[in-house]
């Protein structure tokens, strides 16, 4: 059976680089191309706007912007305007951010459900162009609409997915989102954990989860030599474990070794600590938390995650050749 894959990009290639690889991804048969904003290095929707300009049937979406930094009435402008580059190509992919970050920048993320929610519920009716008054605890919309002034009035059909890995977020997901991001650097056995969630979610809306699509990055460090893969995913998985202590929690790593990293880095960390803290992890726990090694290698795991329910897997090149990564998926994904 045909299992859609989509490629991450993040800060790693010069923004024309990643339109070159959107190209050669829909040219490789990829559903998606998804643009992350997960620190403050590259914001999403410059680069999202120049994939959707160079390419004409992929979907492109946003992995995952916040609803802090943004309010709702400028998040469902800015996904129009998207929409209006390249309509139905669309998605929303919204997280509630973390800290320290967060609070680094004078955020307090207070009831993070309860502003998803809000900021969710607002976001769509103002993209379905609905006129909207809502008093909520987070959202303050006082007859908001899209004010579009020369353009025809229409609903942007873009569907919103949540990126979530903590329980209550995989529940409000699997109540409210068209979709749901899974996070990267987890186990596959964690997805199992996040479908009872994402289920007991959708009953809520009277929904099954399989109503729900359920794309989920993977890191992916492919090189022939697999030593050399092993290490480039070992000094991103070493900055999540500093950094993102709760998501390495989710998936099993001992916290012995979260404890020890702990000690070592500090945020932001230096490449250098990176580097000495890598020596820690060990590579079991590169490979239970990252497709890593080979071609051959990368695919096996990858069907780890789809077995597991994800239905599209989101991969993030580690390797130093893209293109061999696109091509040894598109061929898996058309089951060559």
């Amino acid at each position: 059976m045909r299992t859609p894959v989509a490629l991450y990009l993040q800060d790693a290639h010069p923004i024309r680089q990643g339109m070159e690889y959107a190209r050669y991804a829909e040219e490789q048969g990829f559903r998606a191309v998804w643009q992350a904003e997960s620190r403050l290095v590259r914001e999403a929707t410059v680069p999202m706007a120049s994939f959707l300009a160079v390419t004409e049937r992929i979907v492109v979406g946003s992995g995952v912007v916040n609803n802090w930094t943004r309010n709702p009435a400028l998040l469902a402008s800015t996904f129009s305007t998207l929409d209006d580059l390249a309509p139905g190509r669309v998605v929303l992919g919204i997280g509630a951010w973390w800290d320290p970050l967060a609070r680094k920048v004078g955020i307090e993320r207070r009831k993070p459900l309860q502003a998803m929610r809000e900021t969710v519920e607002t976001v769509r009716r103002l993209l379905a162009d609905e006129r909207v008054s809502y008093h909520g605890e987070f959202v303050e919309l006082d007859d908001v609409e899209l004010d579009y002034v020369h353009q025809p009035r229409r609903p942007k059909e873009v569907p919103i997915y949540i990126g979530a890995t903590g329980d209550r977020m995989l529940e409000l997901a699997g109540e409210i989102a068209d979709g749901v991001v899974l996070n990267y650097l987890v186990s596959p056995s964690y997805n199992e954990q996040a479908m009872a969630h994402l289920e007991q979610g959708a009953r809520r809306a009277g929904r099954r989860v399989d109503d729900l699509d359920r794309p989920q990055l993977v890191v992916c460090s492919l090189d022939e030599d697999r030593g050399r893969a092993l290490d480039a995913a070992r000094l991103l998985v070493t900055q999540y474990l500093g950094q993102q202590p709760h998501i390495m929690k989710a998936s099993g790593v001992p916290d012995s070794l979260l404890e020890e990293i702990g000690k070592v880095l500090t945020w932001p960390a230096t490449h250098d600590e990176v580097v000495a803290a890598s020596r820690l992890v060990p590579d079991d726990v590169v490979q239970m938390i990252t497709a890593s090694g080979t071609a051959a290698e990368c695919r096996a795991k990858v069907e780890e995650y789809v077995a597991h329910g994800c239905t599209c897997p989101i991969l993030y090149p580690l390797g130093p050749d893209v293109r061999a990564m696109i091509d040894a998926f598109a061929a898996w994904s058309r089951g060559e």
